[in-house]
């Protein structure tokens, strides 16, 4: 049995502090310890992009859509762009973590790489927002700031009854892989070619965070304990139940999702944009879902069926 890094018994009920471990600068270990995480960490750096110079923003031409259909694409480029505020705010959580935890350094050293690919995302899409008549501040329905806001991973973060596999296992290997899958789908049907060029230099970067999430979970799993394996179950139970199945990244899944908001992503998708829409989504969301369980599962994570009323089977 390898190293754990587990700092409290699983299920305990109590706060555990990370940030309470005692600072331990040296001896600072930087040699290659996971070298699939180390090559995605070379590979970023020889694929970061400018948002300014990689889109050629003189050629998006508002005036070939309604005022309609530009209104509902500054609202959909708005929330994505919020949606990657989102995964900036929670990565300096996560960093610290690996940095608190004496993790191995391949791990920071991508994340920092990661963290300014998300900025580029959030960045590039309120360019966008901009460009088709002005970015949104907040949403229109104010019913949607919680849905948009976080999923709850950067307040996990410091909590050390919940191993960072398992917030991996959560965050990375189950929500960012379905909103990848969902993102393959998007490319598809995006005709407007600035609206093509961002999501193709976004998926660029998203293939290399899903693939973080799987190359140490698979590094870690081995040296696991059971109970520690059952945490990342549960994690991955709950934010499949209760963020993924709530609407977090689809708000058609919600239990009461905002008619507005699908409807004007309907314009979009309509329009070749950048949105998808129910239709598209929900066979992906069944595919995705049942290639997660069955990697996981190499893992000794073993994941139920799901069920939703939007969705006619288990999946």
């Amino acid at each position: 049995m390898g190293r754990t890094y587990t700092l409290a018994p699983a299920g305990t009920g109590r706060e555990h502090a990370v940030l309470d471990i005692p600072e331990q600068h040296f001896p600072l270990e930087l040699d290659e310890v996971v070298t699939p995480i180390r090559n995605l960490y070379r590979l970023a750096k020889r694929h970061e992009w400018n948002a300014t110079t990689e889109v050629d923003w003189a050629a998006v031409d508002p005036s070939q859509y309604s005022e309609d259909v530009l209104f509902a694409a500054r609202q959909y480029w708005s929330r994505r762009a919020w949606g990657e505020y989102g995964a900036i705010s929670e990565s300096p959580a996560l960093l610290l973590r690996y940095v608190k935890e004496s993790r191995e350094p391949d791990l920071a050293l991508f994340w920092t790489i990661r963290t300014a690919e998300e900025v580029r995302h959030a960045e590039v899409c309120q360019r966008f927002a901009d460009a088709l008549g002005g970015y949104l501040t907040e949403p229109v329905t104010k019913a949607l700031e919680g849905s948009v806001s976080t999923h709850g991973v950067r307040g996990m973060s410091f909590d050390a009854d919940t191993p960072l596999e398992a917030l991996i296992a959560a965050l990375v290997c189950c929500a960012e892989v379905i909103a990848f899958d969902v993102f393959v789908a998007l490319m598809k049907i995006t005709t407007d070619p600035t609206a093509k060029t961002i999501l193709r230099l976004i998926m660029r970067d998203e293939v290399r965070h899903c693939d973080f999430g799987w190359d140490y979970l698979e590094y870690r799993a081995p040296d696991m304990t059971s109970d520690e394996l059952e945490v990342c179950r549960q994690k991955v139970v709950w934010i499949m139940e209760e963020v993924e199945l709530k609407g977090y990244h689809s708000s058609w899944l919600s239990d009461a999702p905002d008619l507005e908001e699908i409807a004007a992503d309907r314009l979009v998708y309509e329009a070749g944009l950048g949105a998808t829409v129910e239709e598209i989504e929900r066979p992906v969301l069944i595919d995705s879902v049942a290639a997660i369980r069955e990697r996981l599962a190499r893992s000794g994570i073993r994941i139920p069926m799901f069920e939703h009323p939007k969705v006619a089977v288990s999946f």
